[in-house]
């Protein structure tokens, strides 16, 4: 019996957003945890590599969206904001070498 890989994209993006979220705290090894997770649940090398952008995106407008609309001024707000979302962008690196192994591993 043969076991073919089978993998979602969509399960992926949810498995590393959520992983993400909850490791926030670890700078480094939460995000290489989730890419590995996400990785093995898209089954695949390509899966997993077309599932890291969405979650690091997604969290940097979130993140933008919230410093601006919290501040109570909209300029300084923005600008806290983009802050967020190079820090998200600069966790997309781990996130995508944990999806790499992880999906070579699925």
């Amino acid at each position: 019996m043969s076991q073919g890989k089978e993998g979602s994209v969509a399960s992926a993006v949810i498995w590393m957003f959520i992983i993400s979220v909850l490791l926030f705290w670890l700078p480094v090894i939460g995000p290489l945890i989730a890419g590995i997770v996400g990785g093995k649940k898209a089954g695949g090398v390509g899966g997993a590599v077309a599932a890291v952008f969405l979650p690091g995106i997604v969290f940097g407008i979130v993140l933008f969206t919230f410093a601006t609309s919290l501040s109570g001024f909209p300029v300084v707000g923005a600008v806290a904001g983009a802050g967020g979302f190079v820090l998200s962008l600069a966790h997309i690196g781990p996130l995508l070498l944990g999806a790499v192994i992880g999906g070579a591993f699925a």
